[in-house]
């Protein structure tokens, strides 16, 4: 037992380090000097190792606290983190709006609640009964990221919750970082000799990804919440809230839930999460409009962290609840971006880049230039017949564009700026790998190499088989997979896992310890499921999704023999994917790979799913509408253990349609395809 007066003085100490914490990054006023807080964080580490059992998760030692993880855990999501439709105009915006009218089918006044449109990471925390019990990264939106211990590591974040919380709160938010901790870390990275960040969202995302919580917590990292996926029950009243994804869309809504946008953001407040700021309502689209207008030029600059742009969300949740969401999102929010800043510089020449599948891509090399927030110096020309269409020569002043995408295209020439000197850019004859020769497909633009044996498509092919999705083969990256394919030691993925201490120490790159690491991440790698394997092989359009779907179905040996029937009755697997999948275990050089590592000890074996009784397996249910028994996840959960699959949207494929109260356009898509529909009662017959 703990004596008293250190229990009391424990949480003395807890509660002056979170308000501390909260006075330094949440209201930037530091109210003690750096010694004064780590000398009361050592005095609490100090008690809760004398009293282990004193020990909680939100106390603020837990933030670094324990063994770093070795790698992330997928973590499924209960409620599917769905991404919001972007606009980049008013025009698109008032478009929308003429949308959830013509939608909702009669005149209701619509009111907007407006945030700002952070540029952060997406992440979910999941509280229990007001502790922070677990954190994901929105991944695919179906699937993310477990990094529950580096969210333990942001001390921006509350670990335990004011009163007023549910008994089960997934609160959803951006994870980002202030304009002046990222320079703060680019300062100190180039200091250290280490490459900057190229801009604050991909500094928040690494900082997040860190194998070392004690590293994100020292990039003050910040959170704020703007919605939920699961709201349910209460610690203090009762009565049950159902759940909602991403955009706060909900079936139906219960005791304790908030009536609107606005009131949710209060009570998120109220409970010590931070929230969007400034927010502002509006009452038409037209006011909608003018903080659109007036947020980049009066607002933004002020702001203190990146932000491109505005969300417009219906204020009211009884709206959002009639008008749902579609496979990919909600219908009640829209992301309004500005139009993309376009920026001058010059074409100095163009290289030619050859994928894992042969494709042959024209990349820009660019004089470096600074452009929505990176500094650009290489971008994809995608193909001959864009370079035709833009009329490009090397030496040419070119514009260049970030329209709301990661990845920076040229989408201009300044032909009134050329001096004569340019040069036209003359399309390869033969492979610049491998120097064989190149075809175009007919009906296709690209030029492709047919050479399997292609040092290029060599390496892209092992990189993405050692890929963390992949066989997960960490120190099997760029430098050391060109070393093994132009040393000649590896010719196919096959040949990694014949590789010797020996073979590598031959490498300039070796020395002992890494050559004995790489060759131990090998043997470990054997021991992978089969989806990651069917991934990591690169099958044309087969993903991570659908290579997890063909591993319970099949073997790999049986996947190699299989008819293109065979695969498209699979629930999920079209006829495109099935094609493709025949067409690639048929190659010559897959027909040797595969005897080879089943040989080497890899995993073929068809995945079972858990052992017991599973009389739902195989079939796929769409929800629409709300249940008046249990809430939506608790549904899909119900069908999951029985071996069925919840699935967003409607096809042939799909076995049943479960329609509740005020059910969505998704009826009417069963109706017209002949998808079999159940009510709520016929529904809990079936899922006993």
């Amino acid at each position: 037992m703990i004596p008293r007066k250190i229990r009391e003085e424990i949480e003395k100490l807890r509660r002056e380090i979170l308000r501390l914490d909260k006075l330094y990054y949440e209201e930037d006023k530091p109210a003690v000097p750096d010694s004064a807080y780590d000398g009361l964080l050592a005095k609490l580490k100090a008690l809760e190792e004398k009293y282990p059992e004193s020990r909680a998760p939100e106390s603020p030692t837990q933030r670094v606290g324990g063994r770093p993880s070795a790698a992330f855990k997928p973590v499924r999501h209960a409620v599917a983190m769905l991404s919001l439709d972007n606009a980049f105009s008013e025009a698109e915006l008032r478009e929308w709006e003429e949308r959830l009218r013509r939608f909702l089918r009669r005149e209701v006044p619509i009111h907007y609640l407006i945030e700002p449109k952070i540029d952060g990471l997406s992440c979910a925390l999941t509280f229990e009964k007001g502790v922070l019990v677990a954190a994901a990264t929105r991944g695919d939106g179906e699937t993310g990221e477990d990094v529950t211990a580096n969210v333990l590591a942001i001390k921006s974040v509350p670990k335990r919750l004011k009163a007023g919380f549910p008994e089960v709160l997934e609160v959803r938010g951006e994870i980002f970082l202030r304009v002046e901790d990222f320079e703060r870390i680019n300062a100190e990275a180039a200091a250290a000799g280490d490459e900057p960040f190229v801009n604050a969202r991909n500094c928040a995302a690494g900082s997040l990804r860190q194998k070392d919580p004690a590293v994100t917590a020292r990039r003050r990292l910040r959170f704020f919440a703007h919605s939920y996926g699961i709201w349910r029950g209460a610690v203090q009243a009762e009565g049950r809230a159902p759940s909602g994804p991403s955009g706060d869309v909900s079936a139906r809504r219960g005791a304790g839930v908030p009536e609107t946008q606005r009131d949710f953001l209060r009570r998120l407040e109220s409970m010590g999460l931070a929230v969007p700021e400034p927010v502002w309502g509006a009452s038409t689209i037209e006011e909608a409009a003018a903080v659109y207008r007036d947020f980049k030029t009066r607002i933004l600059p002020k702001l203190g962290y990146a932000a491109d742009g505005i969300v417009v969300k219906v204020d009211s949740f009884k709206l959002r609840a009639e008008l749902g969401e579609t496979a990919q999102s909600p219908r009640c929010a829209l992301a309004v971006k500005y139009p993309a800043e376009a920026v001058k510089t010059k074409l100095l020449d163009v290289e030619f880049s050859v994928g894992r599948s042969g494709v042959v891509t024209p990349v820009a090399k660019l004089k470096p230039v600074f452009c929505s927030g990176v500094t650009v110096s290489s971008a994809t020309l995608h193909n001959f017949d864009e370079i035709r269409r833009l009329g490009l020569k090397i030496g040419d002043t070119v514009w260049l564009e970030r329209a709301g995408e990661v990845i920076p295209h040229v989408v201009g020439t300044a032909k009134e700026e050329r001096t004569g000197s340019e040069r036209p850019i003359v399309e390869p004859k033969s492979c610049p790998s491998c120097g064989g020769p190149l075809s175009r497909e007919e009906g296709f633009v690209a030029l492709r190499c047919d050479n399997p044996a292609c040092p290029a498509q060599l390496k892209r092919r092992l990189l993405h088989f050692a890929s963390r999705p992949g066989m997960d083969i960490r120190g099997l990256g760029e430098a050391v997979v060109d070393g093994l394919v132009d040393s000649g030691r590896v010719k196919d993925a096959a040949d990694i896992y014949g590789l010797s201490i020996g073979d590598l120490l031959e490498i300039p790159l070796f020395k002992d310890k890494k050559a004995r690491n790489l060759v131990g991440e090998i043997a470990e790698s054997k021991s992978r499921p089969l989806a990651r394997l069917l991934f990591a092989l690169g099958i044309p359009h087969v993903g991570e999704k659908a290579a997890g779907i063909l591993a319970e179905h099949l073997s790999l040996e049986e996947l190699a023999r299989a008819k293109p029937e065979d695969l498209a009755s699979i629930p999920e697997i079209g006829d495109v994917m099935s094609r493709a999948a025949v067409d690639y275990f048929r190659a010559p050089g897959v027909l040797s790979l595969v005897p080879r590592l089943k040989a080497a000890g890899l995993d073929f074996k068809r995945m079972r799913r858990p052992a017991g009784a599973k009389p739902l397996a195989g079939k796929t249910f769409v929800f629409t509408g709300g249940l008046r028994s249990l809430s939506r996840e608790e549904a899909e959960s119900r069908v999951k253990t029985l071996g069925a699959k919840a699935v967003a949207s409607v096809s042939r494929k799909t076995s049943y349609v479960v329609a509740g109260e005020d059910p969505g356009s998704k009826l009417d898509r069963a109706k017209a395809l002949g998808v079999p529909v159940l009510g709520e009662k016929e529904f809990l017959e079936l899922a006993k």
